[in-house]
């Protein structure tokens, strides 16, 4: 019978002595075979944001983290994302704060939600934006475009059609779907037109549909008139014998609304210009749009043609500034740019690597400018740019593909030379030379975000580590935080040598960073496994730190790569500094078998 204090074999050990023993008794005509584990579907890790769904949302997000997060998408527009990232953090907190014990003795009549309207040129960001804070917040989110929606009874989609989306978003959870984000694009082509002889029935329908959603209804999610849910409340009748009523509430759904506005500052300027009357009067007249939109009031959006009580539910406004050339080639330079990201993935669904020249950036930045559509210009040029080759290289053996200025200027010419194998060499020596500059400038965009990514994935960034980081991402069409998990993954399982070690022997390791990127490097090999090295770390130390505790009461040990690499001099250097320390007259030499005979 085991005593308490012999130590318990794992199941990799009790596996490997059952295995010898099969081998000693019946040779290789018998053989232990490991069951297949399949992990649990909320474990499962991916690349990209989380699918799990949560029953609630625990939220704690502060304005200033959402702005940092933001920071790594979004390029210029530092007005807009203050305002949404402050609002959305309030009202997501407020929720959770009127649901925790002291909020509920806080009951207020007539609450006002932080509804936005967003104001801004097309390709701005503002549809990708709401979706960044969407999956960063893990709320359910919809989007809608104002011009399908109509009045209940109209003719086209009931706006309380979004509602019921989110529901199914929140896959049928009610609670969840009560937190949720809906965002309607292009709000601005539901006012009502200026030159029409009497009421626009229509468009002022659909704001006065919108009325009661905005600030607080229920909406049944049962579609009058529909009859698949006609039938599915005759099945849930049949089977039950009641009528089940079914609602979601929006007094916490938050709305936000964008549109381009055209014309919107022909309005505001109109009002600026004549609103100083008098001696001494102060006369603003500014030229630029981006500036007259920025001084917007309800009273420009009433005359706009939109109803009073519609502006007053978006009481939270963000204005987005246009885009310049010089905006237009830092989103290029931005590793998380889903333009470059997307182009890459659709020539590694070939097998083919893409890599930009600096010099291409900055000419597709100053072609896509020229398309004054914003970042979308981007998506035009670069796949105007690179059709020809997405249409010829897959049918070829050229997997590495140097988008460079030549490249794009001349497609025909770079094209018909890699068919016929013109230059190969110098193609393949361009492509590694970007290789090279592309994974430069990934380090230094890490280096220069070091503590925000240290504090954002809770992993201090070494030298080492950002290396790695750095070739995982230009290895792979992926986000700078992906790479970032994929090597914190290791890192925690290196962490949890430290837990391990103490679980099992009472003794508490802390592995300093060069200790972790020791380990990383011999994992990086696969010669070795974390199993291995737990083992080995074991072997080393387990004995030697004992008797040190026994002998000192000292049972906290920083592990450094030199203890590591050499466990003898630590564990005799450790003795000699506890013992100068506690004035004991006495010295020690052992070798690691020395510490374990001693126990």
């Amino acid at each position: 019978m085991k005593t308490s204090t012999e130590k318990i074999p794992n199941p990799k050990e009790i596996e490997k002595e059952i295995g010898d023993f099969l081998t000693k008794k019946y040779g290789d005509q018998v053989k232990i075979v490991s069951p297949l584990i399949v992990p649990n579907a909320d474990d499962i890790e991916t690349d990209g944001f989380s699918t799990k769904k949560m029953s609630h949302i625990n939220f704690d997000l502060k304005p200033e983290e959402l702005i940092a997060y933001l920071d790594q998408y979004i390029i210029k527009q530092d007005s807009a994302k203050q305002i949404l990232a402050t609002k959305i953090c309030t009202h997501f907190n407020r929720i959770k704060y009127q649901k925790s014990g002291e909020g509920k003795h806080f009951n207020i009549s007539g609450g006002i939600k932080n509804n936005v309207l967003m104001l801004g040129p097309t390709g701005v960001g503002k549809t990708y934006i709401i979706k960044l804070i969407a999956n960063k917040l893990g709320v359910p989110f919809v989007k809608g475009d104002a011009t399908k929606f109509s009045e209940t009874g109209y003719v086209g989609g009931d706006v309380e059609d979004l509602v019921r989306d989110l529901v199914r978003e929140s896959d049928n959870d009610i609670d969840l779907a009560e937190q949720g984000i809906i965002y309607i694009d292009e709000i601005d082509k539901i006012a009502s037109s200026g030159n029409l002889i009497g009421a626009d029935v229509s468009r002022a329908g659909v704001q006065r549909a919108l009325l009661k959603p905005m600030e607080e209804t229920e909406v049944e999610l049962k579609v009058p008139h529909d009859p698949i849910s006609m039938i599915q409340e005759v099945e849930q009748f049949r089977k039950t014998g009641k009528r089940e009523k079914r609602s979601i509430n929006t007094k916490n759904i938050l709305f936000i609304m964008s549109g381009a506005f055209g014309g919107l500052d022909d309005i505001i300027k109109k009002r600026t210009s004549t609103q100083g009357i008098g001696f001494g009067a102060s006369q603003k007249n500014p030229n630029d749009k981006s500036d007259l939109i920025r001084q917007v009031k309800a009273e420009d959006l009433i005359n706009y043609g939109f109803e009073s009580e519609f502006i007053g539910r978006l009481p939270v406004k963000a204005v987005f500034e246009p885009l310049a050339e010089a905006d237009l080639l830092q989103i290029l330079y931005a590793p998380n740019n889903p333009v470059l990201l997307n182009k890459k993935l659709d020539f590694a669904t070939y097998g083919i690597d893409i890599r930009f020249s600096t010099d291409a950036l900055k000419l597709l930045a100053k072609k896509a400018y020229l398309e004054n559509t914003g970042a979308r210009g981007l998506v035009s040029v670069i796949e105007e740019a690179l059709i020809p080759f997405e249409t010829r290289l897959p049918s070829t053996q050229i997997k590495r593909f140097p988008a460079t200025v030549s490249v794009i200027e001349n497609p025909k010419n770079s094209l018909t030379d890699w068919l016929n194998e013109k230059n190969d060499e110098q193609r393949i020596e361009i492509f590694l030379s970007i290789a090279l500059e592309n994974r430069q400038s990934v380090i230094n965009y890490l280096i220069e975000n070091r503590d925000l990514l240290a504090d954002q994935h809770e992993m201090p960034l070494s030298e080492y580590r950002i290396e790695k980081i750095a070739d995982y991402y230009c290895s792979n069409v992926t986000e700078i935080g992906n790479a970032v998990e994929k090597i914190k993954f290791l890192y925690n399982k290196i962490k949890k040598i430290e837990f391990n070690f103490y679980r099992k022997h009472d003794i508490n390791i802390v592995l300093e960073d060069d200790a972790i990127d020791f380990i990383l490097k011999q994992l990086a090999t696969g010669k070795v496994d974390i199993d291995d090295i737990y083992e080995k770390i074991t072997d080393d130390f387990e004995y030697g730190l004992k008797l040190i505790r026994e002998k000192t009461r000292r049972n906290r040990f920083f592990i450094s790569k030199k203890a590591l690499t050499n466990p003898e001099n630590y564990l005799n250097q450790t003795i000699k500094a506890e013992f100068t320390k506690n004035d004991i007259q006495q010295t020690f030499s052992f070798s690691t078998k020395d510490f374990k005979e001693n126990q």
